[in-house]
């Protein structure tokens, strides 16, 4: 079962990766199927099995070749009720699905886990509704009883804690806070932005944040950043505030460009591994030199996470642009 739920490593730890674009990789470099982007559907195919072992093994090697851990997500992003009723599953279907991602990440951690390089399991939590443009706007009370049969599911497994990725509104990340304090699993936000560093709704991420914080008592394990370039908020956390304390993560695009512009690509946008590296370096040199959880999102992959390892290890200065 679960080895660190109750001490997560990566909070303890001076460098701690994260995996990359894991739907952009299968869909775009192994060529799956993934309808409405949903990883989950891999699960029950062997062929699916093997393509995320292998994604996993990349990055195990970058992280044991920089004597550090890691942190997987599942492939549940779209794994919660509503996505799993459009991709026709079952309730019972759907669980499954869940309990065997959680098992696919348990058994490369069985493999390949070091004691320089401890593996983390993520039990992802997706949003209800679109990842780049919120369709509706959930309260807490609402977005609690989504997400709570999702979250209880992880409880039967061996993942180390919750983490709620591009999350959109405040009512959602509240709601999946109290989910998993209901489930006695860690927990952690990670808002995605748009180009002005503000989320979709239009709230500064540092109010949101703090927000987020009132509502459940600063319950969550910490709160990230994910699916946007670090040119995208570098300005929303270019001072230090109380609010930028509680930030200890960066998962972010390859790709300078919106979401809306993602959106309308027919080709992968990989960035420059090196340029992000140095991006994240810079962000680090500033206000978030406490910003120690350090991955990748849309577009990246275990390139990018090498550079970005690379980049952490050894002093940069600031760079602007």
């Amino acid at each position: 079962m679960s080895r660190y739920r109750n001490h997560l490593p990566q909070l303890s730890a001076d460098l701690f990766l994260t995996d990359g674009g894991l739907e952009t990789t299968l869909l775009f470099d192994e060529g799956f199927d993934l309808p409405h982007l949903a990883a989950i559907v891999l699960v029950n195919q062997s062929e699916g099995v093997e393509a995320i072992r292998r994604y996993c093994q990349n990055y195990i090697e970058v992280a044991q070749r920089f004597g550090v851990g890691i942190s997987f997500d599942t492939a549940t992003w779209r794994a919660s009720s509503d996505w799993g009723e459009k991709l026709g599953c079952t309730p019972d279907e759907l669980a499954e699905a869940n309990r065997l991602a959680v098992r696919i990440l348990e058994e490369v951690r069985d493999e390949y886990e070091s004691p320089t390089s401890p593996i983390v399991i993520a039990a992802c939590v997706g949003p209800r509704g679109d990842g780049y443009r919120p369709e509706f706007l959930m309260s807490p009370e609402e977005a609690h009883e989504y997400h709570q049969r999702q979250i209880d599911t992880f409880t039967e497994t061996a993942a180390d804690y919750v983490g709620a990725m591009t999350m959109t509104h405040t009512g959602e990340a509240i709601g999946v806070v109290r989910a998993a304090g209901q489930a006695g699993m860690p927990v952690a936000i990670s808002f995605t932005v748009e180009t002005d560093g503000r989320l979709p709704t239009g709230q500064p991420l540092g109010e949101a944040i703090t927000e987020v914080d009132a509502a459940t008592g600063r319950s969550a394990a910490y709160f990230m950043v994910n699916c946007a370039h670090p040119t995208h908020f570098a300005e929303a956390v270019s001072e230090v505030a109380p609010w930028t304390g509680r930030l200890r993560g960066i998962r972010a695009n390859a790709s300078r460009l919106s979401h809306a512009e993602l959106e309308a690509c027919t080709e992968l946008d990989t960035g420059d591994p090196a340029d992000l590296a140095s991006h994240y370096a810079a962000l680090r040199a500033g206000p978030l030199k406490h910003v120690t959880i350090l991955g990748g999102c849309c577009g990246t992959d275990h390139r990018h996470i090498e550079q970005i390892a690379a980049a952490a290890c050894r002093p940069s200065m600031p760079r602007t642009g």
